[in-house]
């Protein structure tokens, strides 16, 4: 696996700013959130009650996923009542243009006070990118399977943006995995990196304008047994949520 490139907690704004992403590891991510690697770990099983994604319009049963919807104003952190995800087929052509209702995320999740200080942090990333502002937060808990088909599929819409401010990738765990490789490329022409989230609980983190985005399938290092990996992934949004019209 090709590690990514890790950027110093201290260097945050500045390589946002500079290079369109920035990717830092668990304890990085601990410090900035001041949620301890302890807590952050303590929702990994909140994982294994994903209900499958119905929407999938590809015809695989690869994915299992959550969503809630937040407003983030500085330290202010409110859930908004339960919403589908909607997103144009401008920046989503193979799910586009339709309402997704998707189970919301488990309270054990979003009670926790760590879960608001998370969210909080990451719309400061966001606030000094685009400067301070009420975000439009959408989380999204996702697993991607193999199973019976023997591939899972993290971007079924292929290199993408999501039409956001700022996105998270959080990786959660990745078991008996390979493949997922993680591609980061210059919207505006061909300039790229390509490397593995492999650390639990390290974060991948965009300027959703100046990048475009998309990870490999994955596929089971052993045949005989399950393929997992698990991700939670923030969109903040400036102005309002993207919703059909």
């Amino acid at each position: 696996m090709n590690p990514p490139p890790l950027t110093a907690l201290s260097d945050l704004d500045a390589q946002l700013r500079s290079a369109g992403y920035a990717v830092l590891d668990a304890a990085s991510l601990s410090a900035l959130s001041t949620v301890a690697s302890a807590q952050l770990a303590s929702w990994n099983s909140l994982w294994d009650a994903l209900p499958s994604d119905r929407y999938l319009r590809d015809g695989g049963r690869y994915r299992r996923r959550r969503h809630g919807s937040f407003t983030v104003d500085g330290a202010s952190v409110q859930a908004v009542p339960h919403r589908a995800h909607w997103q144009p087929v401008e920046y989503n052509a193979l799910h586009g243009g339709i309402e997704r209702w998707f189970e919301p995320l488990l309270q054990a999740l979003t009670d926790d006070p760590a879960w608001a200080r998370l969210l909080g942090a990451l719309g400061g990333c966001a606030s000094a990118l685009q400067g301070r502002q009420r975000w439009f937060v959408e989380a999204h808990t996702f697993r991607i399977e193999t199973g019976d088909e023997g591939i899972g599929r993290p971007t079924p819409e292929g290199a993408h943006r999501d039409g956001v401010d700022l996105v998270a990738v959080i990786l959660v765990a990745r078991r008996n995995v390979r493949g997922g490789e993680t591609r980061v490329f210059d919207a505006r022409g061909p300039q790229g990196l390509r490397f593995t989230l492999a650390e639990p609980w390290s974060v991948l983190l965009l300027d959703d304008a100046r990048v475009i985005h998309e990870t490999t399938p994955i596929q089971p290092l052993d045949p005989a047994l399950p393929a997992q990996r698990d991700t939670l992934v923030l969109t903040y949004r400036a102005g309002a949520f993207q919703d059909a019209e």
